[in-house]
């Protein structure tokens, strides 16, 4: 009697639960099966896991724009990168792990390994300026002899303008120094003016670790990589007119910028000169043409606040990660700003906040900036003000699916070679106490609104083994940007 008294009391309370939380039972559903594949991965579950289903959605949701851009501009930055173990490097060079912590330039191989392990111990991306000429030249050559080390293209543009010269129906034009070793490895399609061709190549070392890997008493949380350069010619964005002198002649509807946090190895003086003049360069850029601006790590608060104050002006779109919209915040004491770093998964409530923050100008007309496209590692937001863009749901869409295909050195997701770890059910904000937004593996874009900014949420399918992390956060933003359709401006 008592078991029938007790089954009957389970089934209420089940089918109260669906009622007040119809997603909740699906969401649950969905957890479970992915943790019990995850522990038994030789069982074949009755059912697709939570990531093969996910990825399946995503399939049907991601359709391509009405209108493509037909043609599209790339600036400014580009380089070969050296792809290396970071922890073998540094044992190559007679380093040892070192606890001095973080240096805004790097002036000594010292510095360099105490840099990297602050990083490696957060398992966080940045990149840095080595400021001696000689050191890193022997760095760079010692690079190239290890081991497994690789030759890739470089730079947020180049890298930029490879993926979208994967689509057959757009022209991509790239402006940058482009020296011999660089035009060999670039995607024979992208147009580059003669201008831009150079007699020898600037070089980026990419120092890259894996999820657990110990250096000292350190240990990574979570594979990345750590980037350095003594790199001239972008730092002071030579390419820039060249750039924008070819918008004439090539007539595109989109430009892509990327390259402003290069100028941190200038002196304080020249940076705020060369800001000038490029924010002064691209307001006279024809209005028909949109802007995209993709940041990067960066450490000077008076160099993001001039692009906050300068640049944000005359662009329309921006792409960042979670390091880069804490630092902006930080640097113009917005929202959140007292948070010193982020701890694990960057909370969804703080994110949109910044992000409402920053498009807040926009939507009182004091800015042009209308979409905002966020990507950290478990998850992406892609956010816009209302009547200005198109197609949102399959750009987020696009933008983690590519991240966790070309992680894995694969062309699609690959369920068994991924894992999820961005929260299901999550609040929309932290300041007003927003509404619970959920995602499912049949709803996995969460949309929600709030004063003008529409904001599209997906998961991210997390390589559980990446083969390389560097150019994701670029491959993401042109995704975002190839299923992007613009309106008006």
């Amino acid at each position: 009697m008592w078991v029938k008294v007790c089954v009957g009391l389970m089934a209420m309370a089940v089918g109260l639960l669906h009622h007040l939380q119809p997603n909740l039972l699906e969401a649950a559903q969905d957890y479970f099966s992915s943790s019990l594949q995850s522990i038994s991965p030789g069982v074949t579950p009755s059912h697709p896991s939570l990531e093969e289903a996910l990825s399946t959605t995503w399939d049907t949701l991601i359709t391509a724009p009405a209108k493509h851009w037909g043609k599209v501009a790339v600036g400014v930055n580009a380089c070969v990168d050296v792809v290396v173990s970071g922890v073998s490097l540094l044992k190559a060079l007679g380093l040892s792990p070192q606890p001095g912590g973080d240096h805004l330039v790097l002036n000594a191989q010292e510095e360099l390994a105490e840099t990297f392990q602050h990083y490696m111990q957060r398992g966080a991306a940045a990149e840095r300026f080595y400021s001696d000429a000689d050191s890193f030249q022997h760095i760079s050559r010692t690079a190239s002899q290890e081991p497994g080390a690789k030759h890739f293209v470089g730079g947020n543009a180049a890298l930029i303008a490879q993926r979208l010269a994967t689509h057959p129906d757009l022209e991509v034009l790239l402006c940058g120094p482009i020296g011999p070793k660089l035009h060999e490895l670039l995607d024979e399609r992208i147009v580059v003016p003669p201008a831009s061709l150079k007699d020898q190549d600037e070089y980026h070392l990419i120092l890259e670790y894996k999820a657990g890997e110990k250096w000292g008493s350190g240990q990574a949380p979570a594979a990345s990589r750590f980037i350095f350069s003594h790199d001239l010619s972008n730092g002071a964005m030579t390419s820039l007119e060249v750039l924008l002198s070819s918008l004439e002649e090539f007539q595109p509807k989109l430009l892509v910028l990327s390259g402003l946090h290069m100028m941190e190895g200038l002196s304080q003086e020249a940076r705020a000169n060369r800001l000038q003049e490029a924010a002064t360069a691209l307001s006279d850029v024809p209005s028909d043409i949109l802007i995209h601006l993709e940041l990067a790590s960066m450490t000077d608060g008076d160099l993001m606040r001039g692009i906050i104050h300068q640049v944000f002006p005359v662009i329309s779109s921006v792409g960042l990660n979670e390091q880069e919209l804490l630092f902006l915040s930080q640097s113009s004491s917005g929202p959140h700003s007292a948070l010193p770093a982020w701890s694990g998964i960057p909370d969804v409530g703080i994110v949109s906040d910044i992000l409402f923050w920053i498009l807040k100008g926009s939507v009182r007309g004091d800015s042009a900036l209308t979409r905002v496209h966020f990507h950290t590692l478990a998850y992406h937001i892609l956010a816009t003000v209302d009547d200005f863009w198109g197609n949102q749901v399959a750009a987020v869409a696009a933008g983690a699916r590519i991240a966790g295909a070309q992680a894995c050195a694969s062309e699609i997701i690959e369920p068994s070679k991924v894992m999820l770890k961005s929260p299901l059910e999550f609040s929309t904000s932290k300041t007003d106490m927003g509404p619970t937004a959920r995602v499912s593996a049949k709803e996995p874009v969460a949309v929600w609104r709030k004063d003008g900014v529409t904001f599209h949420f997906t998961p991210v399918l997390i390589c559980k083994e990446p083969v390389r992390t560097v150019g994701l956060g670029d491959a993401i933003s042109a995704e975002g940007l190839l299923f992007s359709e613009a309106k008006t401006q």
